[in-house]
């Protein structure tokens, strides 16, 4: 398992193709949920690339199922907000752990801010639902931490039931099949274009780097 703190995936050269971030708020072809939703938008914004994937993933998936899009593109503060106090929170539950152990279990959950795909909109975090926006079964809630879920959240747990794993393999059908890559850390979370993306694939650099929202124009999905 390749984590994101391995030294490769920060080795990996940083490009970016100019790929514009896409509002899916305008893309009805895809159900996005609210319960990330800020102030500015910035959860509902993805490269073009990964919306046209993840509209290519939909359409593998069976009748009746769809992707709920629930978080794509994270700020660097809000990224780095996170990473600290999820890594704070583990110091205060483990003060055993050494300085190693606890930036590497932090990173099971939550990516250091250096190459956090959320940063670059590559990345998703998604789960699947009815027509009806109801969300099927995946074994754990999305955002559940390694500790608290004791591992259930690894996209390959064993520990999870039958219908959770079903689809899950959904997903990972669809999901890979359309050009994503998962980390396996957290079965919700997809990407592309990142440098975890690049590693995994063997790209020789990346398609996006970080983006600031407010520098970036917001462009217009067409195809």
């Amino acid at each position: 398992m390749i984590l994101l703190s391995d030294p490769r995936v920060a080795a990996v050269p940083s490009a970016d193709d100019g790929d514009p971030l896409v509002d899916l708020r305008e893309v009805p072809e895809l159900r996005l949920d609210g319960r990330a939703a800020d102030l500015t938008g910035a959860y509902a914004r993805l490269r073009a690339g990964v919306v046209d994937r993840l509209l290519a993933a939909q359409r593998a998936l069976p009748s009746g199922v769809r992707l709920l899009v629930v978080e794509g593109y994270r700020p660097y503060q809000a990224q780095l907000t996170i990473f600290t106090g999820y890594r704070d929170e583990l110091r205060r539950r483990y003060p055993e752990w050494s300085p190693e152990r606890l930036h590497r279990e932090t990173t099971k959950f939550v990516s250091p801010v250096e190459v956090a795909p959320h940063s670059t909109g590559g990345a998703v975090d998604l789960t699947l639902c009815t027509d009806d926006g109801v969300e099927l079964d995946l074994g754990t809630a999305i955002d559940d931490t390694p500790e608290d879920s004791a591992n259930a959240c690894f996209t390959d747990a064993p520990t999870i039931g039958a219908t959770a794993r079903r689809h899950r393999q959904l997903m990972v059908d669809a999901l890979g099949g359309a050009g994503l890559v998962n980390y396996p850390t957290e079965w919700w979370h997809w990407s592309y274009g990142d440098r975890y993306w690049a590693l995994i694939t063997g790209a020789a650099c990346t398609r996006y780097g970080p983006v600031d929202l407010a520098a970036t124009a917001i462009g217009t999905r067409t195809g």
